[in-house]
């Protein structure tokens, strides 16, 4: 585990380092879904997004252009004209079902945390090419709520995401 950043008005958690390891659609719902994955086991999250987030996260990943830029684009364009940099973004807590994360964000040598929607952190980590972290009390929420899908394959994710049922399906918002 890398250390987290620290700011004196937040606690500090223990957190694991995540990639994206895809976007996929909830086969009920038709949600967008986003398949995180710990780079140092086989553990998997998938955090349900609006259809706008999931598009300008599958923007970034297939690094398509646009011929104007996207909101996160902007938002990855001020911070670099403001001289800034993005450390990090962690998503920090599952809270009746919703999804919190900070940006952690550098300016001029002070350290600043910024409350977002884990899809709009996700979106704005790609464009700024930052690591993403889940602290250990995420993970440990998800395996409960979902009892057991963080060692699942790909195809066994597919599998789990296909016999949710109503109640479970509208269990995970942004």
């Amino acid at each position: 585990m890398t250390a987290p950043l620290q700011s004196a008005s937040r606690e500090v958690q223990p957190e694991m380092e995540v990639k994206i390891r895809g976007l996929m659609m909830d086969p009920v719902t038709h949600a967008p879904i986003v398949v995180l994955k710990d780079v140092q086991s086989d553990a998997l999250v998938p955090i349900w997004v609006g259809i706008f987030e999931a598009n300008a996260i599958a923007l970034e990943i297939e690094k398509t252009s646009t011929p104007r830029p996207m909101t996160h684009d902007l938002l990855a364009n001020l911070i670099r004209t403001l001289d800034g940099e993005v450390r990090r973004v962690v998503i920090t807590e599952l809270r009746d079902d919703v999804y919190y994360a900070l940006i952690w964000m550098e300016r001029g040598g002070e350290l600043i945390s910024l409350d977002a929607r884990p899809s709009d952190a996700l979106a704005l980590a790609l464009r700024m090419d930052c690591p993403i972290f889940l602290t250990e009390q995420v993970l440990r929420t998800t395996r409960t709520a979902n009892a057991g899908v963080e060692n699942f394959s790909a195809e066994e994710l597919r599998r789990w995401l296909e016999n949710l049922n109503d109640e479970d399906l509208g269990r995970y918002k942004m």
